[in-house]
Order: structure tokens, then C-alpha cells, then sequence
């Protein structure tokens, strides 16, 4: 027994290792890709159109390509994955490095959204390796590792950039190299033969995936709610740059430590309060609790009258980091084993969605709510909506969880063959 709770335990130190590499090495290029595509633009405002077809370019990729990586997993293992998505972002961030024009990059974001999809397959591995009712500190632990890595990987990265905006693109591909040589030493695959199940194209497209959402009422109701959450969320990279310095007249350092407060806060709530919260409380109460802390959060950020408020405000917001490793654990146990692949590239081809459509949305209000000419001053009024919206997603959430948890007392997940046809 002893033995088996070690192996567990190292088991999830290696993932979370090989996430941290991978994280890291994404955040490093964060700070300096806009100037690498200004160089190549010719101009500030060039750069800005071509930088946010990138990132919608980057979202649609990840959307199409989740599902197939989930499905590979379900088929091959997770071991394997894992391993070629972190040779395949190495070897985006050597060509990246090399771009000598804008297709060049192009064509590396295209490779990213592919490869950085297979964080499906590290959800899927939590789940095959921890109990179903460990499973939200786990991803806790896994939300922690990404918050960590998206607070080194941006200041790292500009540091580097201080060399040149290449220098981060070569750091990242060695760090993506190292998980890579990490993980074919020492991860060990999670997934046994008799679990896995054979790869389809019905299930592996982004529709076909969809479709395991619908196939139980409460587990559309959390998809749902997993997608109201991503939506809030992205208020963050659509506006909170240009909000801060209308508003408050913050300095790009100033919004740089700002967002590190963020990832740390994140890490601290996802990395330490989950299992507690969820031991004492269960997944569902967490869930809501951190679904409402986060809308109160957002919505303080909307009425702030100062940067000090503002500043407050991300204390309440960081609560909803205890909203997704349960919304994860809850959905997690309303399908087979052999499905958590399929799932887990179902639930990132929603985030997808999300990340296409919200950043439009939410940049397209901002830019409604501060025309000057038309005598409008709301630039609060974006985050005013993102609180709103988390605050529907926890009522959704709050019903829907009620009868997952019901269930759950009386039943299993359903087999594979009741849920299909």
C-alpha cells in the first residue's frame, strides 16, 4: 500500500514537471512575438491586426486538433503524446528562431496550437492515475504548475529579450528539449492496454468530440459552465492591457508585475486551497464558492475608481481558480476511463471556442464603451459583463452540479456502449 502511494506521488511530480518545462517555454515568448512581428510589419498597428490573427490562428488549431490528440491518447497511451507534442513545440521554436518573414511565423503558431493542444492528454493522465475523488487537488496541482509557468516564463522571457528577440525562441525550444528528454527517461505511460480504446475519426473531429458532451444532461450543463468560464476569463488578454493604461496610466512594467500578482495568486489558490476546500466542502460547493469569488473579483476590477482598488480586486478574482480543477473532477467522473482522452479534447476544443469568439467580443465592447465622440466613458463595462458572466455559470453550475453529485452517490459512470449510438 505503501509502495503504491510513493509511486502515485512520483507519478504526479513527473507530469507536473514535464507541464512546468512546457509552460515555462510558452510564456518565454510572450513578451517578445509582438516586437519579432513588428519587425517584420513595418509598423506598430500593422503588427496589432497581424498579432491577434495569430492568436485567433493559434485558438483554431488547438480547436481542431484537441479532440485528435485526445482520441490518440485514448488509443496509444498518454506516454507517447506527451512525448512528441514536447519534440514537436522544441522543434516550432527552432523554426520560429530561424523565421525569416511572416509566414515563417505563421506557420510556427500553426505548429504551436497543435502541439500545445496535448494539455489534454495531461488532464487525462491526472485522471487515469488518481482516484475520482482526488482528482480536483490534482488539478489543482496541474493549475498550479501553469500559473507558475506563466509567471517565470514572461519575466524570463524579457530578460532574454533585453539580448534579442530571438534569444527567448532558443531558450524555450532547449527547455521544450529538456521535458522531452525528462519525460522519455522517466514518465512512465498511465494508461493499461485493456483500458484504451481504438481511435475514430467520428469521436476524433471537433463535432464528433462535442458530441460526448451532449451525451448525459449534466455533463452538457458543466461544458457549459466550462465554457462561461473561458469566456470571462479571456477579458483579461482582450482589454486588461489597454484598460490599465487608459484608466489607471499604468506602464507596460507596471501591467508586467500586475500580471505576475495574478499567475502567483492563481498558483497559491490552485496549488494549496483546493484539496482542503474540496476534503471539507466536496467538488460542487468549491466550484461555486470560487465561481462567485471570481465574479465579485471581476466585477470590483470594472468599478475600481483607482489602481489600488483594482489591485484589491485580484484577491476575490484569484478565488475562481478553485472553480476549474473541480468543474474537471465532476465532469471527469461522468464518463469511462477509456474516454477521459476524448473528453478532455472536447473540453479544450470548448475553451477554444471561446478563446476565438471572447477576445472579438469583449475588445469589440471596450472600444463601444470609451468613444469619446459619442460621449461614452464606461471602460469599466467589459469587466462588468465578465462578472456577469460568472455569475450565470455558477447558478448553471450550482443546479447542474446538485444532480451530478445525486447521481454519483448511486451510480457509476456509464459504460462506453450506453452512451453511444
Amino acid at each position: 500500500m505503501t509502495r503504491n502511494i510513493f509511486r502515485a506521488r512520483a507519478t504526479i511530480a513527473f507530469i507536473f514537471v514535464t507541464a512546468v518545462l512546457d509552460i515555462v517555454a510558452m510564456g518565454i515568448v510572450i513578451p517578445v512575438l509582438p516586437a519579432l512581428i513588428e519587425q517584420f510589419a513595418g509598423s506598430n498597428a500593422r503588427a496589432g491586426v497581424i498579432n491577434g490573427v495569430f492568436v485567433a490562428l493559434w485558438a483554431l488549431m488547438q480547436f481542431v486538433a484537441s479532440p485528435v490528440i485526445g482520441s490518440l491518447s485514448d488509443q496509444y497511451g498518454r506516454r507517447p503524446v506527451i512525448l512528441l507534442s514536447a519534440a514537436g513545440l522544441a522543434v516550432d521554436y527552432v523554426l520560429m528562431a530561424l523565421a525569416p518573414n511572416l509566414w515563417w511565423l505563421a506557420a510556427g503558431r500553426i505548429i504551436a496550437g497543435v502541439t500545445s493542444a496535448s494539455f489534454t492528454t495531461v488532464y487525462a493522465y491526472m485522471a487515469d492515475i488518481t482516484p475520482p475523488e482526488k482528482r480536483s487537488r490534482a488539478y489543482g496541482l496541474i493549475g498550479a504548475a501553469f500559473s507558475g509557468g506563466f509567471v517565470a516564463g514572461p519575466l524570463l522571457g524579457g530578460i532574454l529579450g533585453e539580448i534579442s528577440p530571438r534569444t527567448p525562441f532558443w531558450v524555450a525550444a532547449a527547455l521544450s528539449g529538456l521535458a522531452f528528454l525528462y519525460g522519455l527517461l522517466i514518465l512512465p505511460e498511465s494508461l493499461a492496454p485493456e483500458k484504451r480504446m481504438r481511435f475514430s475519426w467520428s469521436r476524433a473531429n471537433p463535432l464528433g468530440a462535442l458530441r460526448l458532451l451532449r451525451s448525459h444532461h449534466e455533463l452538457f450543463g458543466l461544458a457549459v459552465v466550462n465554457f462561461l468560464l473561458y469566456f470571462a476569463h479571456h477579458v483579461f488578454s482582450a482589454v486588461f492591457v489597454l484598460y490599465a493604461a487608459y484608466r489607471y496610466g499604468w506602464s507596460a512594467w507596471e501591467v508586467g508585475v500586475l500580471l505576475a500578482l495574478v499567475g502567483v495568486l492563481d498558483m497559491i489558490v490552485q496549488g494549496t486551497m483546493v484539496g482542503p476546500f474540496t476534503r471539507r466542502f466536496g467538488d460542487r460547493a468549491t466550484m461555486i464558492f470560487g465561481l462567485f469569488g471570481g465574479a465579485a473579483g471581476v466585477a470590483m476590477m470594472g468599478l475600481a475608481p483607482n489602481g489600488f482598488i483594482f489591485t484589491l480586486a485580484m484577491f476575490p478574482n484569484a478565488l475562481w481558480g478553485l472553480a476549474m480543477p473541480t468543474l474537471q473532477s465532476l465532469m471527469t467522473q461522468r464518463v469511462s476511463e477509456s474516454e477521459q482522452g476524448q473528453l478532455q479534447g472536447a473540453n479544450m476544443s470548448v475553451a477554444s471556442v471561446a478563446g476565438i469568439v471572447s477576445p472579438l467580443f469583449f475588445g469589440a465592447v471596450y472600444s463601444f464603451s470609451i468613444d469619446e465622440a459619442a460621449g461614452r466613458q464606461y471602460p469599466g463595462a467589459a469587466f462588468l459583463i465578465a462578472g456577469a458572466v460568472l455569475f450565470v455559470a455558477a447558478l448553471i453550475g450550482w443546479r447542474v452540479a446538485r444532480r451530478v453529485e445525486g447521481e454519483l452517490r448511486t451510480t457509476r459512470p456509464l459504460p462506453q456502449a450506453d452512451r453511444t449510438g
